[in-house]
């Protein structure tokens, strides 16, 4: 990892299970300084108490508000931005409210930086930004469009600005994973969407890993993914009442409004200029300039002898592979001890 002694560091949503994680992996390497950027003050005060580290700093703001992100930024190298409208039916209700955190607030996030002279700005995207078919999805990729628009105008000694990009972090707040447990611990029926849906499964820890190697490795403009397994939702299912020994039924509801059977994290066109990284893609920004024609006469006649990178055509987990997978997570481990906390 990239020496952060002496670096300060700041975290916008850092009280989201990201935010936490993330903190947690930072706390061991000699940083000066961790900053905690969010608007809930509760959650701040809960992680102070908790942390218990004068190293660790919280800042009330929104990064809506450039004065509040401006107050935070002064004398940061390092910014994760992970701040964001996420859940899936409040942004299609809501569509404007995402569109000023996850658009407005993430371009905030990035002037400011620039502003102030930071060393690099990680930004967090989402599966769901590929072929957006939910406002959620669609701001994010607008999001990675301000990035990308930024970043064209910054040489690689300036502020450097990336993205990672991953699909559904299993047992973060909101997934679908503590709902099931949930369920399955009220005796209730297991609603399922659509059993043949397909997810990628990726856990927090590997999450943090990919910020972690972007910090390290991302390049001006770059977008980092992660390759990831994925299962059906019927087989998590299955995976998880074998887990809680549960017998409870199951309930099909239904594709939800916004929701796609499967999710992409590369598209064929971003595959084509992507470097494989073992792990990783790296995928380039387009960085042709201002001269409008280059979009229109200069094309690629490459063929494309390959398909998106998909939740449909990833490494695809067996039930048993799930429940490994599954087990593997320290907030199922204390399920099955009957500690739910981490799950509510």
């Amino acid at each position: 990892m990239e020496n952060l002694r002496n670096k300060t560091i700041l975290i916008t949503g850092g009280t989201g299970s990201f935010g936490h994680a993330v903190l947690k992996s930072l706390l061991d390497k000699q940083c000066r300084e961790i900053r905690v950027f969010s608007r809930d003050e509760l959650k701040q005060e809960l992680m102070r108490k908790a942390l218990n580290n004068p190293k660790i700093k919280f800042y009330i703001g929104d990064v809506r508000d450039m004065d509040s992100v401006d107050n935070a930024m002064k004398g940061v190298d390092i910014i994760f931005h992970a701040a964001a409208l996420k859940q899936v039916p409040a942004c299609e209700f809501f569509p404007m409210q995402a569109v000023l955190t996850n658009v407005i607030g993430s371009n905030n996030v990035i002037e400011s930086a620039i502003k102030n002279n930071a060393a690099k700005v990680i930004c967090l995207s989402t599966d769901k930004s590929v072929y957006p078919a939910n406002a959620m999805g669609m701001t994010k990729g607008l999001m990675e469009k301000v990035a990308h628009a930024a970043a064209r105008n910054l040489s690689g000694k300036e502020t450097i600005i990336s993205m990672v990009r991953y699909g559904n972090v299993m047992c973060s707040r909101g997934s679908v994973i503590p709902l099931f447990v949930k369920q399955i611990r009220e005796g209730k029926p297991l609603t399922v969407t659509e059993p043949g849906m397909t997810r990628f499964l990726l856990s927090l820890d590997h999450a943090i890993e990919l910020v972690l190697f972007a910090m390290k490795h991302a390049q001006q403009g770059d977008i980092l993914i992660k390759k990831a397994p994925a299962s059906t939702m019927g087989d998590l299912v299955v995976a998880l009442k074998n887990i809680f020994k549960s017998k409870a039924p199951v309930k099909m509801i239904g594709i939800r409004h916004g929701e796609k059977i499967f999710e992409t994290l590369a598209t064929i066109e971003e595959l084509r200029k992507a470097e494989d990284m073992g792990d990783y893609f790296r995928v380039r920004m387009d960085d042709r300039d201002l001269n409008y024609d280059k979009y229109f006469i200069e094309g690629d006649r490459k063929e494309a002898s390959m398909e998106d990178y998909s939740s449909h055509n990833t490494e695809r987990l067996t039930v048993k592979e799930i429940e490994k997978l599954l087990l593997s997570l320290p907030e199922i481990r204390e399920a099955l001890k009957g500690n739910y906390a981490h799950l509510d």
